[in-house]
């Protein structure tokens, strides 16, 4: 390796993640040089054809091109991370140390193991194995496989993604005490780090969230309304077949619709 900065590009899109990730390598690793960013699998393939990084960090799931059929694309041209916010994907293939990921949010101990493996590689020049494709084409395999069951049998979801004002926010999931549909986007109300009451919006439908849930910790109640089991104070009866949810803490009164209703028989 020349004496030439390392050269990355970052693709994710969700801009503040983006944002996140090069900030958190800056500290890490303050040599690299962030060259470019890309919204998508498209504009990441654009980015390496114009500016030949040695590293790509690559979103596993971007609207349009994913981020691994960008990196199918790419193949050995440049080093792979993956960052997933999906703890299946971390398969034997990149515990063998071919492929490396970060699971979101990435935390600094693990970024900083896996720039050291990044730098020991350029050390060394060396170039992604021919191996990779067949290790590509099996994790795409994978993400198609889990597309086609919509969720079934995948890991449920472990923190959310929400807006905060102008900030973007980590939720984790256990702290959602319930999620109600709002138009095009999903209500979720939380607890934040000190326990006190708070709400976000959610880009994503809650139809599409449902099934990504923990079953054995979440239950529609409603059409509009996902409630955190362990969130509920008590259940009343209300008029035509219906009930109440209240919570614990807080002051809002969820309903339970006549279709749901079962779920509360033995109250």
């Amino acid at each position: 390796m020349t004496d030439r900065r390392p050269t990355a590009l970052i693709a994710d899109d969700e801009p503040l993640l983006r944002d996140e990730l090069a900030l958190m390598l800056a500290q890490v690793w303050p040599e690299l040089l962030v060259v470019a960013q890309a919204r998508n699998g498209r504009e990441a393939l654009a980015g390496v054809e114009a500016l030949q990084p040695d590293i790509c960090f690559l979103d596993v799931q971007m609207p349009g091109i994913s981020g691994l059929e960008a990196a199918r694309q790419i193949g050995r041209r440049a080093h792979l991370v993956f960052v997933t916010a999906f703890d299946h994907y971390a398969l034997k293939a990149f515990e063998h140390g071919v492929l490396d990921y970060l699971v979101k949010p990435v935390e600094a101990a693990r970024l900083a193991e896996t720039v050291a493996r990044l730098k020991e590689r350029l050390r060394m020049v060396e170039v992604p194995g021919p191996g990779i494709e067949v290790m590509l084409r099996q994790l795409a395999g994978l993400l198609q496989r889990r597309e086609q069951t919509a969720g079934i049998g995948a890991a449920p979801l472990r923190w959310l993604r929400a807006g905060v004002g102008q900030s973007l926010r980590l939720i984790p999931v256990e702290q959602i005490d319930f999620l109600r549909a709002d138009e095009k986007y999903t209500l979720v109300a939380w607890r934040s780090e000190t326990g006190q009451p708070a709400e976000a919006l959610l880009r994503t439908p809650l139809k599409e969230l449902l099934p990504q849930l923990d079953t054995a910790c979440f239950a529609q109640v409603h059409r509009s309304v996902v409630v955190n089991l362990s969130a509920i104070s008590h259940v009343t009866r209300g008029l035509h077949e219906t009930a109440d949810i209240h919570l614990k803490d807080r002051s809002e009164v969820l309903p339970v619709s006549r279709s749901f209703l079962h779920l509360f028989r033995q109250m």
